[in-house]
Formats: structure tokens, sequence, C-alpha cells
């Protein structure tokens, strides 16, 4: 089973897929990043946590049944002359969802309500568990079916995918915290998912849109803003001086 470790492309196989199972990994973070912000902050570690394993369990139980998995790829049906496969239907449910869960996220986020400890608790904890489940498996079966195209070896592929969510755990923390305490990255970040839902159920109808693009829009927009936030923070500071040495003549002048 562990052959392969004597042998240097499988450990280039396997660098290059752990990198890769991260990189598909950023929606998932993002996403419970988002949803576990509804929570109550004494809930929310432990929420990304138990998100997190459940995406990399998942993950292996997907892994395990690579029969099953290939199995969805066999067409089920035509709709047009377009062959519809099980892994189609998951894609394009997949991707209605998210799209569903972003746009109801954003119209939250400006609906001026004061939060009180109840109304932050009425997004229950098993709630926000049972959503991230769902996309958690959405997200976990392009992962597997991507892991599949690019190595041979199982265990190779449970490495990778049991690394790169390690990687997340650590993550995860400070990209949520960096998202709730940024509004706009929020809402960046909600776009990005309504990208990738759109996305999904392209790939449902066999409309193949490379990764790449998608990724390069994220990031582009991603240093955009970051530049704005730098010069937000900079214009705030430069206005925060003058008031401040405002404050300091009138005092000289009165005094």
């Amino acid at each position: 089973m562990f052959d392969w470790l004597a042998s240097p492309e499988a450990w280039i196989a396997l660098a290059s897929l752990m990198a890769l199972e991260i990189v598909l990994g950023i929606d998932n973070i993002i996403f419970i990043s988002i949803l576990v912000g509804r929570l109550p902050e004494s809930q929310r570690d432990k929420a990304r946590k138990i998100g997190l394993s459940l995406a990399m369990g998942a993950r292996l139980v997907l892994l395990f049944s690579l029969a099953w998995v290939m199995g969805l790829v066999e067409p089920l049906f035509s709709i047009l002359g377009n062959e519809i496969s099980g892994r189609d239907i998951i894609l394009v449910l997949g991707g209605l969802f998210l799209l569903a869960k972003s746009t109801h996220e954003i119209h939250g986020s400006f609906e001026v309500i004061e939060t009180s400890n109840a109304q932050v608790a009425a997004s229950s904890f098993f709630s926000i568990l049972v959503q991230i489940a769902i996309l958690d498996i959405i997200f976990s079966l392009d992962s597997v079916i991507t892991a599949v195209g690019l190595v041979d070896d199982l265990s190779i592929m449970v490495i990778a995918i049991v690394v790169s969510v390690g990687v997340m755990l650590i993550a995860a923390k400070p990209i949520g915290e960096f998202v709730e305490a940024n509004p706009t990255i929020k809402m960046l970040a909600l776009s990005f998912l309504i990208l990738v839902g759109f996305t999904l159920i392209a790939e449902g109808f066999d409309v193949h849109i490379p990764k790449g693009y998608v990724y390069f829009a994220m990031v582009f927009s991603f240093v955009v803003e970051m530049l704005n936030i730098k010069a937000r923070s900079r214009k705030a500071k430069s206005v925060e001086t003058i008031h401040l040495a405002k404050k300091l003549s009138e005092d000289k002048t009165s005094s």
C-alpha cells in the first residue's frame, strides 16, 4: 500500500494533490466562516472544527466508495441531447442551494435589526451544521473526483485529504474573524459563493468553466478590496490626525 514512498513521482503527485485540495477547500472555508458568524461567539470555534471534520469525513467516505462515486458519472437520462448523470444532478442542486443561501445572506446583511442574544441563537448550532454538511458533500464530490483523476494510489489520496483539511482547520479561524471584522470582505465572500454556485450549475449541465478563471477573478477582487481597506484605513488615520491637531490648536488658543 505504501510502495510509493520510494517513488519521487509519487511524492510530486502527493504535493500537487495537497495543493489542489487546499485550493478547492477555499470555497468550503468561506462558506463555513459566513455560516458560523451567525452563531454566538462562544460556539463559533466549535462549529468550525466540527464543520471541517465533517468535510474530511465526507471526502474519506466518498474516497472509500470509489465504485459508487465513479458510477455517478454514468448518464441517467438526456435533456435536449445533453446527458445527465447523478453527479450532474448533485452539482446543480448544490449550486442552487449555494445561490439561494448566499442571496439570503446578502439580503440579511442589508436588514437593519437590533441583534440580541436570542436573535443570534435563532440560527441554531444544529441547523448551521446541517447546512455545512450539505455543502461539504457537494464540494467533497468534486474534490474526490479530481483526486481520482490525478493519482491512482488510495493512500496518497487519503494523506492529501487529511493534510489539506488540517491546513483548513488552522486557517479557518483567522479567515472567519477577518471576514466578520470587515463587512465589505464578507459581501465579497458572498459574491464569491454566488460565482461558485453558478459554476456548479454550469458544470452540472456539462458547460466546463476552467477553475483557473474563477480563482483568478476571486484573487483579483480580493486584492482590489484589500487595497481599498488599506486606503480607507489611511484616510481614517489622516482625518483623526487632523481632528487631533485642530483640538490641540483650539486648546492653545483658549489658554
